[in-house]
């Protein structure tokens, strides 16, 4: 296969990477690594395809086809040849060395792409030189149609589905506005975790839970058997519309936060966090009970904001105790995606304020693909026995 042949998307391409999941990112790192490597041996000739120009330093002879391991398996690439000789393309080096930060880089070169200086910058590590426009835009079209069929594959059985937001600054209309991230992430049939999927909107709360949850059952999530998230605004009706009868667990973590706010005294929040752990790490749901019985009637003199507020949120945490005892632990918060979503704000902070939605989307997406693949390929998460 020539490069002319390879250098842009196959007809099926799309289809393949729906179909296959994330077995299809090697077909990205082929294309984008192919692109830099043609740039680079542009770059080295100082002139384009059948460009005639004073500076021109050699000639181009075509590509040769080299096969390379990686830890996403073999790879076929399209190495340049230059007639004169001297000429390697650093660029396969540098991105083999990184493959799956290739793509995170190539979501911040687009996401900076108000910036010529920082673009340049930034493909520079790859290709060892600046690019134009057109090229940026090439290479990002590509990204795009990869990260965009990666949202939209289908899904199949969901065992475990938990939910959780964060927020970016994006720019709308000459305001910087703060744009909802809602993420949901699973554990499937095999017992792994996997990125299920994200969305940016503005829009209101309610309105964007609910298109968002009724997008993951369109593409065939099924089965679900807890939704594990936080109370947040508009989740509960969406979640009751679009996922009514499946089980909920608030975040325990979350709760033992939002707690504090209803402690009268600085002095009590030690006390009252104990207090809380204690109801939570009962033995079983029925003991869990007695214990917040207890509390409850403990701080109905001393705390009685806290006290109705116990009684009326705290039940929400033990849902979880209906679940296999080995499963709990993971089952009570959203800690692993409120680790993402540090990943998340430490890679955004490139862009600090998004130019508009599409960019925010671009970068988050090309993260959280790169955190499904090591999560798809790594060990099990929960243990999950057939009925």
């Amino acid at each position: 296969m020539t490069y002319q042949d390879d250098c842009t998307l196959p007809n099926n391409f799309l289809e393949q990477l729906t179909e296959q999941g994330l077995e299809g990112l090697p077909d990205l790192i082929r294309i984008l690594v192919n692109e830099a490597m043609r740039i680079e041996r542009q770059s080295y000739l100082g002139a384009g395809p059948y460009e005639r120009t004073p500076d021109r330093c050699g000639r181009a002879n075509g590509y040769k086809n080299k096969t390379v391991k990686t830890r996403l398996g073999e790879i076929d690439f399209a190495i340049p040849q230059v007639r004169e000789g001297g000429f390697y393309p650093g660029a396969l080096e540098k991105g083999l060395r990184s493959e799956r930060a290739l793509m995170l880089t190539l979501a911040e070169m687009y996401v900076q792409g108000v910036s010529t200086r920082k673009v340049a910058a930034i493909t520079e590590q790859l290709c060892g030189t600046s690019v134009s426009s057109t090229q940026v835009s090439r290479a990002t079209s590509m990204l795009d149609e990869v990260l965009d069929a990666w949202r939209k594959r289908p899904l199949g059985e969901v065992i475990y589905l938990y939910l959780d937001a964060r927020y970016e600054k994006v720019r709308m209309d000459g305001q910087i506005r703060d744009a909802a991230i809602l993420i949901a992430c699973g554990v499937g049939k095999a017992g792994k975790r996997k990125i299920l999927g994200l969305s940016v909107s503005l829009s209101e709360a309610e309105v964007h839970w609910r298109a968002f949850l009724k997008d993951l059952v369109d593409r065939g999530m099924r089965g679900v058997r807890l939704v594990t998230s936080d109370d947040h605004t508009g989740l509960e009706v969406a979640r009751k519309a679009v996922l009514g009868g499946v089980p909920w667990q608030r975040c325990q973590f979350h709760l033992q936060q939002n707690a504090s706010r209803y402690v009268p005294r600085k002095s009590m929040r030690k006390e009252v966090a104990e207090d809380i752990r204690t109801i939570f790490n009962a033995p079983d749901r029925a003991t869990a009970e007695a214990y917040l019985s207890q509390m409850v009637a403990k701080y109905a003199d001393v705390a009685s904001k806290l006290s109705a507020w116990m009684e009326e949120n705290l039940p929400e945490g033990l849902t979880v105790f209906s679940f296999p005892k080995m499963h709990q632990n993971r089952l009570r918060t959203t800690n692993g995606l409120e680790r993402i979503s540090q990943e998340i704000k430490r890679r955004t902070r490139v862009a600090r304020i998004f130019p508009n939605e599409a960019s925010c989307l671009r970068l988050v997406s090309a993260i959280l693909m790169e955190t499904s693949e090591e999560w798809e390929t790594g060990r099990v998460y929960l243990s999950i026995e057939d009925d």
